[in-house]
């Protein structure tokens, strides 16, 4: 509306000056190389803006004439940028899609329209990799890092084919010189840290943590650092144990719940009188997770105390767990050195249903101590063979005697301690081979009886079927229970249920029966071979 406004107004002002002219005539006299030109005031100005248009357009045309040959150059060289880029894009797009034939077409296409074009070099790189052609990858990462706006990125495809050919001196000059270049980078400050822990360089080690700090959340870099000051303390333990002990209990505030920190700080702080400071770094532990390493560092806090003394404080340290099987372990085995064997039954009792390794050799070091009966021994020491595993370090599918900083693989807090493959264990219940109680006969009875996937982990003992007639309480031949009189048949579910596996076609099937047959009969007299003759 204001626009329309506007162009009114301007309207009315051109018609009045228009006839202003109109109504005051006048005249306009030129005289130049002989020649005089007379008119009216009015085609005079028409005349001069004729004159102004005319000029203004033979400007504006030679201009146009003389940038011509700049102007057709621009329009060649977009229209190329443009070929250029649909060509990455189509590169880029078959990458992905996994078309090797069209992201090789579109990379040499893009090399010849945008050859100096970062994106460029980025296609010729993974179409190389997807081709195989780990030469032709490398080449164009070099030249990437070779320059200043892709040098990161040229790093990081040096370092992925550095590892694939496991030259893990190139893998490492080309992790260092990204993680100099950009610290905060985190791939390359990784590979940095893992490096120089698989070389056992904790100082170097710590050094790139402090690197990567901005990238880790607070929990994970306190429990990283912990670990890598854990580690050197373990290497300076024999050289400079002053030095060890300050490392290790700045690791064990770090994380109170690393056991290998805190067992050697409270040794460190046992063997330098610290008892009580000691005592409560090895009691956070324990009650994080209770751990044998704890609690025979506990034992032993002070070296002059008799076995009933260091019984008692187990019993202690126990009372902070007592729902824990590593808490009745560490009183029965404290109590075996006191010579209380009482003690030491009640408390492996709660376990001797489904008992562990562990337990079970314990028992039978009970049994061979306070009574001497090689046979209780000899059964406890079959059981313990055949009883689940305990909790041992366990990294990458490698069992370890001690804690390690870094696994097989050279990743950092990897080992864990937990029963080897307890993953495999389903918590179904197990036929547990049990003396019966108040049966004659002496017969072994089959209990069903749930267990934990740890305990599940080794195989459990298989019962032995009875030759003769099944009495009231033994297994029946086809996994029935009969306890509990006629009319009472109960499943028992089977220690390790039949699957097949995904590419296994099972066993063959039977042929499919003759619809037409007759049913088989137990007779076979000459009547029937008769009819078949006949058929």
């Amino acid at each position: 509306m204001v626009r329309i406004l506007l162009f009114l107004a301007s309207l009315a002002l051109l018609a009045l000056g228009l006839a202003w002219l109109a109504d005051r005539p006048g005249e306009v006299a030129v005289t130049w190389l002989g020649y005089r030109i007379e008119t009216s005031v009015m085609v005079a100005g028409f005349g001069l803006a004729v004159l102004v248009v005319v000029l203004t357009l033979l400007v504006a045309l030679m201009r146009g004439l003389l940038r011509a040959p700049h102007k057709l150059s621009l329009f060649f060289r977009h229209r190329r940028a443009m070929k250029g880029f649909h060509a990455i894009s189509r590169g880029l797009i078959a990458v992905g899609a996994g078309d090797i034939r069209l992201a090789r077409s579109a990379a040499d296409d893009a090399a010849r329209l945008a050859p100096g074009h970062p994106l460029t070099l980025l296609l010729n790189a993974q179409s190389a990799q997807m081709a195989g052609d780990r030469a032709a990858a490398e080449h164009a990462f070099r030249i990437m890092a070779a320059r200043d706006d892709t040098r990161l990125l040229g790093l990081h495809g040096l370092y992925v084919e550095a590892q694939r050919r496991r030259d893990a001196a190139a893998a490492r000059d080309a992790a260092e010189q990204a993680a100099q270049a950009a610290p905060s980078l985190g791939w390359a400050v990784q590979a940095v840290l893992e490096q120089r822990c698989a070389t056992g360089d904790w100082a170097g080690a710590l050094a790139a943590l402090e690197g990567m700090r901005g990238a880790l959340d607070r929990a994970e870099y306190r429990r990283k650092r912990a670990i890598l000051l854990t580690a050197r303390a373990e290497t300076l333990a024999d050289t400079d144990r002053d030095q060890a002990r300050r490392l290790v209990l700045e690791a064990a505030k770090l994380a109170p719940d690393l056991v290998p920190a805190a067992v050697m700080a409270g040794r460190r702080l046992a063997e330098a009188g610290e008892t009580r400071k000691a005592r409560r770094i090895l009691e956070n532990a324990w009650r994080a997770e209770p751990h044998p390493d704890i609690a025979a560092a506990y034992a032993d806090l002070r070296l002059g105390d008799s076995a009933r003394e260091r019984l008692a404080r187990m019993q202690k340290l126990a009372a902070m767990r007592p729902d824990h099987l590593e808490a009745a372990l560490a009183v029965a085995r404290a109590a075996v050195d006191a010579q209380e064997f009482a003690t030491a039954r009640a408390a492996l009792t709660p376990y001797l249903a489904v008992p562990t390794r562990r337990v079970a050799l314990l028992m039978a070091e009970i049994e061979q101590a306070e009574h001497g009966d090689e046979g209780r021994v000899r059964e406890w020491l079959a059981r313990a063979a055949r009883a689940s595993g305990d909790p041992v370090w366990t990294a990458d599918g490698v069992v370890s005697e001690r804690w390690r900083p870094v696994t097989p693989s050279g990743r950092l807090d990897g080992f864990v301690w937990k029963v080897p493959m307890a993953e495999l264990g389903d918590g179904r219940p197990v036929i547990e081979a049990a003396p019966p109680s108040g049966i004659a006969g002496g017969a072994a009875v089959a209990t069903a009886q749930p267990v934990s996937a740890a305990q599940t982990a080794a195989p459990p003992p298989t019962p032995v079927p009875d030759r003769g007639l099944p009495a009231a309480g033994t297994p029946s031949g086809d996994g029935v229970d009969l306890r509990g009189g006629a009319g009472s048949r109960r499943p028992v579910e089977p220690v390790m249920p039949l699957l097949h596996a995904p590419d296994d076609p099972g066993p063959d099937q039977e042929p499919d029966a003759d619809p037409a047959a007759e049913p088989r009969s137990e007779s076979r007299g000459p009547w029937r071979r008769i009819r078949h003759m006949f058929r």
